[in-house]
């Protein structure tokens, strides 16, 4: 897609649409587009190597709260790109923005965010972002 530079992103996943999320009214059902940000989280949450701290530690990032504004609809078939990045990076917790962009229709097709939160998983409590993760988090930063 020409007119969006998808490199200026720190994040950035690719993938083809799915036939089968498509729902009765024929276009991509909107709880799909949460899964779109997921795939993209979880890239950044690997390269951070989240998952291998959890295992050690029982502390990890929790999806506090999200939303989606949906731009136009999505239909099978079609490729998009879901870019994210990371703002407002505090002690606890920190905030992920998303776009999908549609490559048929050229276009962002939906802009969202979630509010991630760290949890201590034995207490059941927000928590500290660990200080190594704290630090990497500021490459994700746009």
């Amino acid at each position: 897609m020409a007119q969006t530079p998808f490199k200026d992103y720190p994040l950035s996943q690719t993938q083809a649409i799915v036939w089968n999320d498509m729902d009765a009214l024929q276009h991509i059902n909107n709880t799909v587009y949460f899964r779109y940000f997921e795939d993209v989280r979880v890239v950044m949450l690997e390269e951070l190597k989240v998952f291998e701290h959890v295992k050690r530690h029982n502390v990890g990032p929790v999806v506090a709260s999200t939303r989606c504004d949906y731009r136009a609809p999505l239909v099978y078939p079609d490729t998009i790109t879901t870019v994210s990045w990371v703002e407002n990076v505090l002690e606890k917790r920190y905030t992920m923005k998303y776009e999908i962009h549609s490559h048929n229709q050229q276009r962002c097709v939906a802009e969202g965010e979630a509010l991630i939160v760290y949890c201590d998983f034995k207490t059941g409590k927000s928590c500290a972002i660990p200080e190594d993760t704290a630090s990497q988090l500021q490459r994700y930063v746009k």
